[in-house]
C-alpha cells in the first residue's frame, strides 16, 4: 500500500514538472521574421545616364531593430550599412533605406537584411549595377576613286554614329587588306569631327579592301564598316585642270556664280566631251560637296553654274578615264556677303478734299519709289496709311494698302476729325523702308 502512495507522489511531481516545462517553451520569445526585401528600380540598376539612387525596404515581425548593408564586388571588400527608416504596418514593420551608384560601382554587390529580438534572423542576396555600352555603327564609308595608279593617294571617308546619333571626337584607324591575304593592316588614324564625319587622304600601292574600325571603349562598343575596293592599274597619263576661277568675288548671297576652267591631259588642250565635277566647302567645314558638272569643249573649257549661299571654298574634280589619270584643281575662295537693300522714298502725298464733311470720304493718293542705281523708279510694296488728330502728339495706325507696278498709292478712309495723314513702307527683304510727309486735312461739321 505504502508502495503505491509513493509511485503515485512521484507521477504527480513529474506531472508538475512536464506542466513546467510545457509552460516555459510557450512563453519562450520566437526569432523575428524578415520578409519581402525589394530593391527600386529592380536590379540591374542601370548607371548608363547618370547617377541612380536605389531605394532598399523589407519587413520585420517580432523585432526589436534591424539592418541591411550593401558590399561592394570584390573578395576584399567590407560590408556598408545602409540608414534605414521604420515605418509600421500593422504587426510588421517597414524598413527603408537608400544609396545612390554611379559608372564607378558598376558590378555584383551583395545585400543583407537582418533583425533581431528574442533571436537572431537574416536573409542575404546580390544585385548587378551595369553601364550600357553606346551602340556604334560607321556608315557611309567610301575610298575614291575606285581605280588609281601605284603610288596614288585616295580620300576615305565615313561618319561614325554612337545610338544612331553623330559621335564626334573619336579616333578611327583606316586599315586595308591587301588581295590574296587575309589580315587587314592599320594605315592611318583620324579622328571624327562634328557630325561623326571623318576623312583622311592615303596611299595606294596596290590593290585590295579599304575599311574603317572604331576600337572598343569604357563608354561605347566596337564597330567596323563595310569594305571598299581600290584597284591599282598599269600607269595612266596625267591630268590636270587649269585657270579654275570661281566669280564674282565677293558675291552677294542669291546671286549666281559662274566657274570656268580648263583640263589639259599631257598638255593636250583638245579634250573634249570629259566630265568635270564643281565640289563647294563651307567656311569651316572639312568636307566637300558636289554642287553641279559639265562637259569640257573641243579645246577643253568647262563652265557652270551655281547659287551663291555661304563663304567657302570651291574646286573642279575630273574623275580621269581609261588610261587617265584624274585630278582636281586648286580651291578657290569665294566671299557671299548679305543681299544689299535699296532706299526707297514716299512722296506727293496728297489727301483731298478738303476741307471735307464729318463722316465722309478722304482721298489719299502717294508714290512709293525705289533708288535703281541712281534711278528712282516706281515700286511695288505694302504701304500703311496713319492719321494724327490736331492737337496730339500720336499717330493712329488706320489701315494697309499696295502701291502698283508704277508705285502709285491710292486708298480711302472716312474723316471725323482734323489732323493730319501720312504712308509708311516698313521696308522688304529688297528695300529699305521710309515715311511720307503728311498733309492736314480740315474736318467740318
Amino acid at each position: 500500500m505504502l508502495q503505491r502512495i509513493r509511485v503515485a507522489a512521484l507521477a504527480t511531481v513529474l506531472a508538475a514538472g512536464t506542466v513546467v516545462s510545457a509552460a516555459t517553451a510557450a512563453t519562450a520569445a520566437q526569432s523575428p521574421a524578415i520578409a519581402r526585401v525589394s530593391i527600386d528600380p529592380g536590379p540591374p540598376i542601370d548607371v548608363s545616364k547618370g547617377a541612380v539612387k536605389a531605394t532598399f525596404s523589407f519587413y520585420t515581425k517580432g523585432a526589436e531593430k534591424a539592418g541591411f548593408t550593401v558590399k561592394a564586388p570584390g573578395d576584399v571588400s567590407v560590408d556598408t550599412p545602409v540608414t534605414l527608416t521604420p515605418a509600421k504596418r500593422g504587426n510588421w514593420t517597414k524598413w527603408t533605406g537608400t544609396k545612390s551608384f554611379d559608372a564607378g560601382n558598376v558590378g555584383k554587390w551583395g545585400w543583407r537584411a537582418s533583425a533581431t529580438g528574442g533571436g537572431d534572423a537574416s536573409r542575404s542576396g546580390t544585385f548587378e549595377v551595369v553601364r550600357k555600352l553606346l551602340d556604334t555603327k560607321i556608315a557611309n564609308f567610301g575610298a575614291r576613286p575606285d581605280q588609281v595608279d601605284k603610288g596614288d593617294r585616295i580620300r576615305v571617308s565615313g561618319r561614325l554614329l554612337a545610338d544612331g546619333k553623330a559621335y564626334s571626337g573619336q579616333s578611327v584607324a583606316i586599315t586595308f587588306r591587301e588581295r590574296g591575304t587575309d589580315a587587314y593592316r592599320e594605315v592611318a588614324k583620324v579622328r571624327t569631327g562634328r557630325g561623326g564625319w571623318f576623312s583622311a587622304r592615303v596611299r595606294v600601292d596596290s590593290t585590295g579592301w579599304w575599311r574603317a574600325q572604331f576600337a572598343a571603349t569604357s563608354a561605347a562598343e566596337s564597330s567596323v564598316s563595310d569594305s571598299d575596293r581600290v584597284d591599282v592599274r598599269r600607269s595612266r597619263l596625267d591630268s590636270r585642270i587649269s585657270r579654275f576661277d570661281a566669280r564674282p568675288e565677293p558675291v552677294e548671297q542669291g546671286d549666281r556664280l559662274r566657274f570656268s576652267g580648263s583640263l589639259r591631259i599631257e598638255d593636250r588642250a583638245r579634250v573634249s566631251g570629259q566630265r568635270v565635277e564643281i565640289f563647294f566647302k563651307a567656311a569651316g567645314s572639312d568636307r566637300w560637296t558636289y554642287v553641279t558638272s559639265d562637259r569640257t569643249s573641243r579645246h577643253g573649257r568647262f563652265y557652270a553654274s551655281a547659287t551663291a549661299r555661304s563663304s567657302g571654298w570651291w574646286r573642279a574634280e575630273y574623275g580621269g578615264a581609261r588610261g587617265v589619270k584624274g585630278t582636281a584643281s586648286r580651291p578657290d575662295w569665294v566671299t557671299v556677303t548679305p543681299p544689299e537693300k535699296a532706299d526707297t522714298r514716299l512722296i506727293k502725298v496728297n489727301a483731298y478734299p478738303e476741307p471735307v464733311e464729318r463722316g465722309s470720304h478722304l482721298r489719299i493718293r502717294g508714290l512709293l519709289q525705289i533708288d535703281d542705281e541712281g534711278s528712282w523708279e516706281g515700286y511695288q510694296g505694302r504701304v500703311s496709311l496713319y492719321f494724327r488728330p490736331l492737337g496730339s502728339r500720336t499717330w493712329q495706325y488706320v489701315k494697309t494698302t499696295w502701291s502698283s507696278d508704277s508705285g502709285r498709292l491710292y486708298t480711302k478712309a472716312k474723316a471725323w476729325r482734323s489732323g493730319r495723314w501720312r504712308f509708311v513702307f516698313r521696308g522688304d527683304d529688297d528695300a529699305h523702308g521710309d515715311t511720307s510727309g503728311s498733309d492736314y486735312v480740315r474736318v467740318r461739321r
